[in-house]
């Protein structure tokens, strides 16, 4: 399994206004993909920062989603928004 844990941290009220407008269709386009195990963005109580939590099948099902999401509305409008993860290949 591999497992993603960070946060996006918004510098203005204006990137997190564009997370908040485009992370359900995100969220719910990644949780259709095939491997998905869970995948969440939630507010935190700074505004400006946003906790994500993601685990996928394999790596292959995570491969596949990073490739994805590069041509999505989600990526053109938060690509310059800091991203803090760090990713886990968890075995059984």
């Amino acid at each position: 399994m591999i497992r993603l844990r960070g946060q996006l941290r918004c510098m203005t009220t204006e990137e997190a206004d564009l997370v908040r407008a485009h992370r359900g269709d995100h969220i719910a386009l990644t949780r259709g993909e095939p491997g998905c195990l869970t995948f969440d963005i939630t507010d935190t109580d700074d505004p400006l920062t946003f906790e994500v939590m993601e685990s996928f099948r394999d790596r292959t099902a995570f491969d596949a989603h990073q490739a994805r999401t590069r041509q999505t509305p989600w990526f053109m409008a938060t690509r310059h928004i800091l991203r803090d993860f760090v990713v886990e290949e968890l075995r059984d």
